[in-house]
């Protein structure tokens, strides 16, 4: 988790297969993940490593349904199968009985991983076939009112920092780690901006939600100084155009008024979603 902690800037970049393949540990070659199986234990291990939610292109059905459900806030991870004593399942329940910490690999491309770590089994439910997966180890002792509410506002926390850099790496890859106004191409001044909130219902992680966009542009966006049309075209505050302030404001937003977006995603699939952007267009309008 240190090797995986330095080569991801703690977590917040992905890593391809080959360099997730080739890890030693003691001179010797460890994999971190299994190139097919989603729960993963090395020989000599005894509980599993690390466990794999698998990448597929936007709208494509996964082979298991892992997901986030309920009002725990915690990741349901299929089992293999549905025997409870095939082998990577005892390997998961291991982690589990154990209290190991694991790393979760999250597909966000073909052969691109992105890396969340510490996770741990907290618990399981047999007759959904699938394991309880928490980024919170920690257990404050008590059933105190005050203290399960404490717990449950941070695994929120957790979960959402989570799931923010999960869809950071999928908008930046859709958009070749180029801002989508101004094609800005230095990663660490990018964000992935959500075109509809996620504090809102409609404001889903997902790609079709995001574009790259550097700092200034993404904070233009979210405080609606900046607009993009549905047509991708790229819109400033008409207020904001008729101010004389320095180079950022003129090079920087003003002329990027009526330019269509600099760079969009090569797939279809990726995107901005039609629905999304409408409703962006129209807080805008009417901020």
């Amino acid at each position: 988790m240190e090797w995986l902690a330095v080569r991801t800037h703690d977590g917040a970049g992905a890593l391809p297969w080959a360099e997730l393949r080739d890890f030693t540990l003691n001179g010797e070659r460890l994999p971190l993940k299994d190139r097919v199986k989603g729960i993963w234990k090395p020989a000599g291990f005894g509980a599993a490593l690390s466990i794999t939610t698998t990448y597929r292109p936007e709208g494509a059905e996964r082979p298991y349904d892992d997901g986030v459900y309920g009002t725990d806030i915690l990741l349901r991870y299929k089992w293999n199968g549905t025997d409870p004593l095939e082998a990577t399942n005892r390997a998961l329940r291991a982690a589990m009985e154990q209290r190991v910490p694991l790393i979760w690999f999250v597909g966000i491309s073909k052969g691109l991983f992105q890396p969340y770590f510490p996770v741990y089994v907290v618990g399981e439910e047999y007759d959904q076939h699938q394991f309880l997966v928490s980024a919170d180890a920690a257990e404050l002792g008590s059933d105190s009112y005050a203290e399960e509410h404490i717990r449950r506002y941070l695994d929120v926390t957790k979960r959402h920092r989570l799931f923010q850099g999960i869809f950071r790496s999928q908008v930046l890859l859709a958009y070749n780690q180029r801002c989508a106004v101004c094609n800005l191409g230095h990663a660490p001044l990018l964000d992935a901006a959500h075109i509809v909130p996620d504090r809102d219902e409609e404001g889903i992680a997902s790609v079709v939600n995001g574009m790259a966009m550097c700092k200034i542009h993404h904070a233009a966006f979210d405080a609606h100084l900046l607009g993009v049309r549905p047509d991708l075209v790229v819109q400033i505050k008409a207020d904001l155009l008729q101010e004389v302030d320095g180079p950022m404001l003129k090079y920087g937003l003003q002329e990027m008024h009526g330019r269509p977006l600099m760079s969009v995603p090569r797939s279809r699939g990726h995107r901005p979603r039609q629905d999304l952007l409408e409703m962006a267009w129209d807080r805008f309008r009417a901020g």
